[in-house]
């Protein structure tokens, strides 16, 4: 799995989250930071398709400086990378 802008994405910022799903069925869903707590919203699955998926997010305004990981459900696989995020 892949996030750009990484490392060192900005409050408010858009990014993309690509990668396959290595067995998976397809991308389901993706998870930024705690159910109260989100790093990511407005999280849309562009493509699920399993061989190259391809979602968008935007990082929380509420998030701080820190590194947090991104998940993602492939349906029967998993994803995580970490996403560095500033002020």
């Amino acid at each position: 799995m892949h996030v750009s802008p990484n490392p060192a994405t900005a409050r408010g910022q858009q990014i993309s989250i690509t990668g396959d799903c290595g067995g998976g069925t397809g991308l389901k869903t993706v998870l930024g930071g705690l159910p109260d707590h989100p790093a990511l919203v407005d999280i849309h699955i562009l493509d699920p398709d399993p061989a190259h998926y391809r979602a968008t997010a935007r990082v929380s305004d509420q998030i701080g400086s820190g590194v947090g990981p991104v998940l993602v459900d492939c349906g029967g696989e998993a994803g995580v990378t970490l996403l560095v995020t500033r002020f």
